[in-house]
C-alpha cells in the first residue's frame, strides 16, 4: 500500500490539530478563577481608595504640599576707613503671604482676610492687593507684606493662623544706619527689587522679593554686600500653614563688609560745616540759601574723606515696608531733592574758582606770561556791539600780574586773556578744561554722576536752534574765562581739579571704597577679600613751573592783604591755599525766579605738602567769602584738629 503508485507519506513539518485534554481544561479553569479573583480584589481596593477613603487621602495629599522657599542672606556691614560701623543689621520680623494659598479661598473669605490683615499691620487693603498684583506671575513665591512687624502683632498672627491662611512669619535682618542721616546719599538704602530691575538682571541670581541696594554704596557694591541667598523646601497644609521643619539645599551666606575711604568724624564735621555755611548765608541776608555740598579729598590718591550734601534724608524710611506718604514727602518740591547727592550730581557754574583753569591753559598755549602786566579795570567793552562786562570790584583799576589777579580775583584781567584765544578754531581753553577733568565723569565708584558741561562753538551749533544762539561770540569766551555762561561743574570735579594743583599737576581718580573684607569675629581680625588700590594719577602734561605760579596765586588769595579769603584763612595755623567764587545761576524758587549767587570755596593744605583738598558750595549763599569759605574752614579745623576760636577768623565779602 505504501508502495502503491501515487501514495505520498505524511509531511512531518505539518502539526496535527490541537486536542483539549480533560487535564488541560481543568488547569485553564483554575487560572481563570484566580484571575477573576485578583481582578475583583483590585477593583474593590480601588473602589475603597477612591470612594470610601477618597476624602481622607485627598486631605493627606493636600497636607503634604512641598514649597520651595528662598532666604535672603544677611547683608554685610559698611565701615568707615578706621573700621567704625556706619551701616549694620538688626533683627526684625517679616510677614509674607503665599498667593497660591490665597487663590484657593472663596472671594468673600479672601477679601475678609485681607481686610483683617491690613488692619492688623496698619496697611490699606488696596495696598496689599497692589503688592500681590505685582507678583501675580509667581504664585509659588511668598510675597512680603511688611517688614519690621511689632512683637505683639506677630504673636496675634501666630495665635490665629486659621484666620490668616497663607500668611507666614519669618525672622529677618533689617538695615540699621548707625549715624542716622550722616552720609545718607553716599551710603544709599535697600529696598525690594523692582520688576524693571529684575528684567535688567535677567539670567542673574536675583529673584522676586529680593532686597537690593538702591543708590550709593548699597547699590554700587550690592554684589559684595548681599551675600548668597539660601534655598530650601517646606511642607504646608491646604491652608498654607507650615507643617514641617525647613530643609535647606543651600544655606544662606552672609555678605562681605565694605570699608570706605570716608572718615566718619570728618564726614560729621563736613555736614555740620555745611549747615553752618547755610546759616551764615541767612544771617548775611541770602534768604534762599537752602542746600549745598562739601567734598574733602586726599589730593595724592583721590580717596574721598568726606562727601556731604544738603538737604539730606533719613535712609531708615526705607527699612521695612516703605510707606507711600514717606516717599511723597521726599519728592515734594519743598523738600528740595534730599536724595540727590549734590557733591557728584549737582551742576553749578564754578565762577571765579574756575580762573586757575584759564590761567594754566593760557600759559601752556602761549597766550600769557605769568609776569606780564594786564590792566585790571572796572569794566571792558567786547565785540562789535560794545557789550560791557564789569569787574566784581568796581573800584579796582591797576595793572596786575597773574598771581595778583588770582588773589584779587580780577575779572577783567581774565576777560583780556580769554579774548586772546577767541579766534582760535581749536578752542584751547575748552581743550585744557576737558583735559583737567571737566565735561566728563570723574570715574568715582558710586553714582549716578553728572558729566557737567564745557561749552564750545560746536556745542552751541548742536544745542541751539536759532541762528543767533548758534554763533559763538566774544562774550561767550569772556563768560567762560570766569566760569560763567553755560559752564557747569560738580563740586567733585572742582575738588579733583584743586587736587591736581595741590599735587603738582596729576589728575587723580576719586574713590569712596577702600576694600572688601570678611567681617571680623570674636576669634579674629577681618580678612581683606579685595583691595581697591587707587589708580595711578594721570599726568596730563602740565608744566610744573606753571602749576607753581598758580599755587602761589592761590596762597596769596588766602594770605595777602588783597586776597579774597584772607580774613577767613589768614590766621589759620596751617597754611591753606585756595580760591573763592561767586557764581550767578538762574533759579526757580517759591515766589521767585531769577539769578542768585552760588557761594564757592576750593582749597588745600598744608601749602607745601598738601594732605587734604576741601571744596565747598552753598546754594544761593551769596559771595564766596561769606558762606563757602567759612564752611570749608570748619572742615580744615576738624582735619587738622585746630580748636575754633583759638585764632582770628571771620567772613569777608569777596568774589
Amino acid at each position: 500500500m505504501r508502495n502503491a503508485p501515487g501514495f505520498l507519506p505524511p509531511d512531518p513539518r505539518v502539526e496535527e490539530p490541537y486536542r483539549l485534554t480533560p487535564q488541560l481544561a481543568v488547569r485553564i479553569a483554575i487560572i481563570g478563577v484566580v484571575a477573576i479573583a485578583l481582578f475583583g480584589a483590585l477593583f474593590f481596593r480601588l473602589w475603597a481608595l477612591q470612594v470610601i477613603s477618597g476624602a481622607e487621602y485627598l486631605a493627606d495629599a493636600q497636607n503634604n504640599q512641598v514649597r520651595t522657599f528662598r532666604v535672603q542672606a544677611n547683608r554685610g556691614p559698611i565701615l568707615d576707613r578706621d573700621g567704625d560701623v556706619l551701616v549694620s543689621n538688626r533683627p526684625g520680623t517679616r510677614v509674607q503671604l503665599w498667593p497660591a494659598a490665597l487663590d484657593e479661598l472663596p472671594q468673600a473669605q479672601r477679601s475678609q482676610m485681607i481686610q483683617e490683615l491690613g488692619k492688623l499691620l496698619d496697611l490699606g487693603p488696596q495696598e496689599i492687593r497692589e503688592t500681590l498684583k505685582k507678583h501675580r506671575d509667581d504664585p509659588l513665591t511668598p510675597v512680603t507684606i511688611k517688614d519690621g512687624v511689632k512683637r505683639e502683632k506677630v504673636v496675634y498672627l501666630l495665635e490665629h493662623q486659621a484666620r490668616f491662611p497663607g500668611v507666614q512669619v519669618t525672622q529677618i535682618e533689617l538695615r540699621r544706619y548707625e549715624r542716622g542721616t550722616m552720609a545718607a546719599q553716599v551710603l544709599g538704602y535697600v529696598s525690594e527689587i523692582s520688576r524693571e530691575q529684575l528684567d535688567a538682571r535677567e539670567g542673574s541670581d536675583y529673584a522676586p522679593g529680593d532686597r537690593i541696594g538702591q543708590g550709593g554704596v548699597e547699590a554700587a557694591y550690592d554684589r559684595y554686600l548681599r551675600g548668597v541667598a539660601g534655598v530650601g523646601q517646606v511642607r504646608v497644609d491646604a491652608m498654607g500653614r507650615v507643617t514641617s521643619n525647613r530643609e535647606f539645599s543651600q544655606m544662606p551666606e552672609a555678605g562681605f563688609a565694605v570699608k570706605l575711604t570716608l572718615d566718619a568724624d570728618l564726614q560729621a564735621a563736613a555736614e555740620d560745616a555745611l549747615d553752618y555755611g547755610i546759616r551764615l548765608a541767612h544771617e548775611n541776608g541770602d534768604w534762599a540759601a537752602d542746600g549745598g555740598a562739601i567734598v574733602a579729598m586726599d589730593p595724592n590718591t583721590g580717596e574721598l574723606l568726606a562727601v556731604a550734601s544738603s538737604p539730606t534724608f533719613d535712609p531708615s524710611v526705607y527699612v521695612g515696608r516703605v510707606r507711600p506718604k514717606a516717599l511723597e514727602r521726599l519728592a515734594a518740591p519743598e523738600a528740595n531733592s534730599p536724595t540727590l547727592n549734590r557733591a557728584i550730581a549737582g551742576l553749578y557754574p564754578p565762577a571765579s574758582a574756575f580762573k586757575p583753569v584759564i590761567a594754566l591753559a593760557a600759559i601752556h598755549e602761549g597766550f600769557l606770561s605769568p609776569a606780564e602786566l594786564i590792566q585790571c579795570s572796572p569794566q571792558i567793552e567786547v565785540g562789535d556791539d560794545k557789550q560791557v562786562f564789569r569787574n566784581w570790584d568796581p573800584y579796582r583799576n591797576e595793572p596786575m600780574e597773574l598771581t595778583t589777579a588770582l588773589a584779587a580775583s580780577c575779572d577783567t584781567y581774565f576777560y583780556e586773556v580769554a579774548l586772546r584765544a577767541y579766534e582760535r578754531p581749536d578752542t584751547p581753553f575748552q581743550k585744557w578744561a576737558s583735559r583737567m577733568g571737566f565735561g566728563s565723569t570723574t570715574g568715582v565708584d558710586i553714582g549716578p554722576e553728572s558729566e557737567g558741561l564745557v561749552p564750545t562753538p560746536a556745542w552751541r551749533r548742536r544745542h541751539f536752534e536759532h541762528p543767533w544762539d548758534k554763533e559763538w561770540r566774544p562774550g561767550d569766551s569772556v563768560q567762560l574765562s570766569i566760569g560763567q555762561g553755560d559752564m557747569l561743574v560738580t563740586p567733585l570735579q572742582m575738588a579733583r581739579f584743586y587736587a591736581l594743583i595741590a599735587n603738582g599737576g596729576l589728575l587723580v581718580e576719586p574713590r569712596i571704597v577702600k576694600q572688601i573684607e570678611q567681617p571680623s569675629t570674636e576669634s579674629g581680625a577681618p580678612v581683606v577679600i579685595r583691595p581697591f588700590t587707587a589708580p595711578k594719577p594721570k599726568d596730563i602734561g602740565l608744566d610744573p613751573n606753571a602749576v607753581a605760579i598758580v599755587q602761589e596765586g592761590l596762597y596769596d588769595a588766602t594770605h595777602s592783604s588783597y586776597g579774597t579769603s584772607t580774613a577767613v584763612f589768614g590766621e589759620f595755623p596751617v597754611a591753606i591755599a585756595g580760591k573763592t567764587g561767586t557764581a550767578e545761576k538762574f533759579v526757580t524758587l517759591p515766589g521767585f525766579q531769577g539769578l542768585m549767587d552760588q557761594s564757592w570755596f576750593c582749597g588745600y593744605g598744608p601749602r607745601e605738602q598738601a594732605e587734604i583738598v576741601v571744596c565747598a558750595l552753598i546754594e544761593n549763599g551769596g559771595h564766596g567769602g561769606e558762606a563757602a569759605a567759612p564752611a570749608a574752614l570748619k572742615v580744615f579745623e576738624s582735619y587738622f584738629n585746630v580748636q575754633p576760636g583759638s585764632y582770628a577768623a571771620q567772613a569777608v565779602e569777596s568774589d
